[in-house]
């Protein structure tokens, strides 16, 4: 059973205050390629930016992607990641047509049960690495959704109340799998 784990769904959604909780308790974590890819360009005046080139915001998230799952190889214990290579193959197929989802998910292959933020209105807001809105962002969580389904993983939808309880219900069902290993 593969150990690194999705937290994927709704941007806006607390995946990244989640991951930090789970550092903070000494899990590994990866954080999110776009919002890396974002600084990046950002503070270089790039234009691999998804506002600007989607396409090539896609294509450096496919292969910082790669480049994770590859390094979280040697990790031990559970490593969770703030999106995957899903996420960004999705994103690359729905914006240049590329066929890539499916090729690229079974190559990569992720622990079988992801979780997932819902929408979630209050707790959404734009910032200057996310400048698009909450229509989208949910619009880009039922995408995703989907295809992680199509590829056969299992999804937990994150309930919506505080990140402590929130890390405790990953713990839990992970552990209730036999899983958890610290």
């Amino acid at each position: 059973m593969d150990h690194r784990v999705v937290i994927s769904g709704c941007s806006g959604g607390g995946k990244s205050t989640l991951l930090e909780a789970l550092r903070e308790r000494g899990y590994a974590v990866v954080e999110e390629p776009g919002r890396r890819i974002v600084r990046e360009e950002l503070a270089s005046n790039g234009s691999a930016l998804p506002w600007i080139d989607a396409a090539a915001f896609a294509r450096r998230a496919v292969a910082m992607s790669i480049a994770d799952w590859q390094a979280a190889a040697v990790l031990e214990g559970w490593v969770f990641f703030d999106r995957s290579l899903v996420d960004a193959a999705s994103a690359l197929e729905q914006v240049t047509g590329d066929g890539v989802l499916h090729e690229l998910g079974r190559a990569h292959w992720y622990h079988h049960l992801g979780f997932f933020a819902p929408p979630w209105p209050e707790i959404y807001w734009h910032d200057d690495e996310r400048q698009h809105g909450f229509d989208t962002a949910t619009d880009e969580c039922a995408r995703l959704l989907a295809d992680y389904s199509s590829l056969g993983y299992e999804v937990a939808v994150l309930p919506k109340v505080g990140v402590v309880e929130r890390a405790d219900f990953i713990l839990r069902t992970l552990g209730a799998e036999g899983q958890l290993s610290e």
